[in-house]
């Protein structure tokens, strides 16, 4: 039997043993879109290019950056296919297609972006890497008869689970599929690549396979009972607990994803006073820096004192970011998306009145004024905090007792019992193999999440030099407080009508049935699709081959909460019952925002 055959009969065995299938998962149509149509949303073409590409230092695939561009398609095919990074392939997951530039030479969607100079804080190597930047989660598309809008710090549309796993069966094609692996090798290393060095390459891909089934190994048995995330939604928070204190640091501290979350949009968030669904951090650079960890920027959390904390986390990157979503101001960053009647139809602005009477009514005293009015404008109390020593205001976001909105309760409830066990910190010994028997010390994930995120930042700033004024400029002007109310967060809904699905969790398609009794809200949609339905505003949720089947009676996944309908309000009631017209002029009112 040849050395390929052999290797593709170990594939075989070594996928069906760890339950895993021999085929990618099926993924729906890539979006088409005959023309392109720009939003006004406050930023020139390289402000956008620099939120879309600029690296923040994650290391999200695992592999080096010319590994990536030079995988093909995860297809059982004898003969050479196309290569993995094709843009209509990866829109297929949802990602969204980028021009080639200097920030981005090889064409890769946004939210992708390479670090070649990145030194592995545990290893001391320096590596080429590439990763996720928060563009990937915090980017949506909308397409609508040909049309295709980018929205800018939107809700993504993207399934990062059935990403994982057809880079990883590509990663596995590639060592196994006969042919596969000398294609690659000329690609990465050069089609005279010395003998010595192919082999090299080889084997490191060898070993990454390994490594990776252990890692799915050990996570898994922890994991088993997470609940599917699927199209544009993720556990972010369990992600990032999982990826900071379990993966290369104590496998005893993965948790399953119970609580997935919806991307959220990112504008104006720079000038609320908390922010997360459950308003749980305050400081910038602590929930950027907590974001670039959760997608795999390393950091060393093992070995001596004096090597702590090390990491690759771009902190010049994350704070320069964060400057151009904020802007000067409230409201002169990064701009919610006006409504594109040219596109999306014409606004009924008679009706719309109808609504912002019933807004008022209805919905002003959770969402607060609406951000084009005067009161909101002047940044009067109590809708802002006072000045601070720096002369900053920020907006009093309303948080929402759990009992009182009645929305799934998980998200708030998880991080509020979730713990991490910190017996390893600073162990000389290898992460991978924890010692069982070392005296466990459990704290409270929030507080662990602060410091590590803290201790990670002021490392860099001692390492560069960076002076107390500047670090305190840098942080956003405010503390790292981290905390875990069982409450949700009742943000204003400008740009709200391009943020579908709805609720935190994504448990409600449009806006329409958003103002449903829950009775009669859909219990089962299908995500996947960003075709647009601009009557009912929120995506087309008809089944779609490859798609995903969101289930509003699993655990996590609750449609319930924030309901109009007769009674008294409270346990979930937020307000009266609504006639048709009234839903109606309410839809068209948020058009306007």
């Amino acid at each position: 039997m040849s050395a390929s055959a052999v290797r593709l009969l170990s594939f075989a065995l070594l996928w069906s043993t760890a339950g895993c299938g021999l085929l990618a998962p099926e993924v729906p149509p890539p979006p088409s879109a005959e023309r392109s149509i720009t939003l006004d949303q406050a930023w020139t073409p390289d402000q956008a290019a620099r939120f879309h590409h600029l690296t923040q230092g994650t290391s999200t695939f695992g592999i080096p950056y010319t590994w990536l561009i030079s995988l093909e398609q995860p297809r059982l095919s004898l003969s050479e296919v196309p290569l993995f990074i094709e843009p209509e392939y990866l829109s297929r997951f949802g990602f969204i297609p980028s021009p080639t530039s200097p920030q981005n030479p090889d064409g890769l969607p946004i939210g992708f972006a390479r670090d070649p100079e990145a030194v592995d804080p545990i290893s001391g190597e320096t590596r080429d890497i590439v990763g996720f930047t928060c563009a990937a989660c915090h980017t949506g598309r909308i397409t609508y008869r040909g049309a295709s809008m980018i929205i800018e710090g939107g809700a993504a549309m993207i399934d990062t689970g059935k990403f994982r796993a057809s880079l990883g069966l590509a990663l596995a094609y590639t060592y196994y599929v006969p042919g596969r692996l000398a294609r690659f090798s000329a690609r990465v290393l050069g089609a005279e690549a010395a003998a010595s060095d192919r082999e090299a390459l080889s084997g490191a891909l060898s070993q990454l396979l390994s490594d990776s089934r252990t890692a799915r190994e050990e996570a898994g048995v922890r994991t088993e009972d997470s609940v599917a995330e699927g199209f544009g939604r993720l556990d972010a928070i369990g992600r990032i607990a999982n990826t900071v204190f379990a993966r290369r640091f104590d496998a005893r501290n993965y948790r399953p994803l119970r609580a997935p979350v919806a991307y959220p949009h990112v504008w104006d968030a720079a000038w609320f006073d908390w922010v997360q669904y459950n308003g749980s951090i305050r400081q910038p650079m602590v929930r950027n820096s907590g974001e670039a960890l959760g997608v795999t920027a390393l950091v060393n959390l093992v070995g001596p004192e004096s090597e702590l904390y090390r990491s690759n986390v771009r902190v010049e990157n994350l704070y320069a970011l964060e400057e151009q979503l904020a802007g000067s101001s409230p409201w002169q960053g990064l701009r919610a998306p006006g409504w594109p009647e040219e596109v999306l139809g014409s606004i009924d602005r008679e009706l719309a009145q109808e609504g912002r009477k019933l807004y008022t009514e209805l919905c002003q005293s959770c969402h607060l004024p609406p951000v084009d009015s005067q009161e909101m404008r002047e940044l009067r109390e109590p809708y802002f905090t006072s000045p601070d020593d720096y002369g900053r205001q920020y907006l009093r976001v309303r948080m929402v007792d759990l009992e009182a909105v009645g929305t799934d309760p998980r998200h708030a409830q998880l991080m509020r019992s979730r713990e991490v066990d910190l017996a390893r910190l600073g162990s000389a010994k290898d992460s991978t193999t924890p010692d069982v028997a070392a005296p466990a010390r459990i704290v409270a994930f929030a507080p662990a999440l602060a410091d590590v995120t803290e201790r990670v930042v002021e490392r860099w700033y001692d390492e560069n030099e960076i002076s107390e004024s500047d670090r305190v400029r840098m942080n956003g002007y405010r503390p790292n407080d981290i905390r875990a109310p069982l409450q949700y967060k009742a943000r204003p809904l400008n740009g709200i009508w391009a943020t579908p699905p709805y609720l935190h969790n994504g448990s409600i398609p449009d806006l329409y049935s958003l103002l449903l009794p829950v009775n009669e809200r859909p219990v089962r949609f299908w995500l996947g699709s960003i075709e647009f339905d601009p009557a009912r505003v929120g995506y087309v949720t008809r089944a779609i081959d490859g798609g995903f089947e969101l289930d509003t009676t699993q655990p996590g996944n609750s449609n319930a909460g924030h309901e109009f309908s007769d009674g008294p309000v409270g346990e979930g009631r937020v307000g009266r019952g609504l006639a048709d017209r009234e839903r109606w002029a309410l839809i068209e009112f948020l058009k306007t925002q």
